[in-house]
């Protein structure tokens, strides 16, 4: 079974950058699957951010859009999310995850199936 490690967040003021990292380990390369960042805030459903295929193609949600870039190092079985233009609304627990065997439409989120334990986004205004 597959693991991942989420670290990299913390508390900034709007207009701020963060660089999460999502360490992935297991008997198999997730790495090579569909893998995305989801977030939670208080009181709201999870929703998902970013995807990143395996041919390296990416998603967004809307109010991400041009200020999140997800990323991947195959190399090291590591996926990034690189936040900037940070606001309050983006103050959530971020969650990594794999939706395995799937490569592609990477968009359908229920896909998502092995996750991370999280790792806090606070963002002051």
């Amino acid at each position: 079974q597959a693991q991942l490690v989420e670290s990299g967040g913390g508390s900034v003021q709007a207009g701020g950058s963060l660089r999460l990292a999502c360490a992935v380990s297991g008997g198999y390369t997730q790495i090579n699957y569909c893998m995305g960042w989801f977030r939670q805030a208080p009181g709201k459903e999870r929703e998902g951010v970013a995807f990143i295929d395996v041919d390296y193609r990416t998603g967004y949600v809307d109010s991400v859009r041009g200020r999140f870039t997800i990323s991947k190092d195959n190399a090291k079985n590591i996926l990034f999310l690189q936040m900037n233009s940070l606001k309050p609304d983006d103050t959530a627990m971020y969650y990594c995850a794999v939706a395995s065997g799937w490569r592609w439409e990477c968009d359908e989120w229920k896909r998502y199936n092995i996750w991370g334990q999280g790792t806090q986004v606070t963002i002051s205004s």
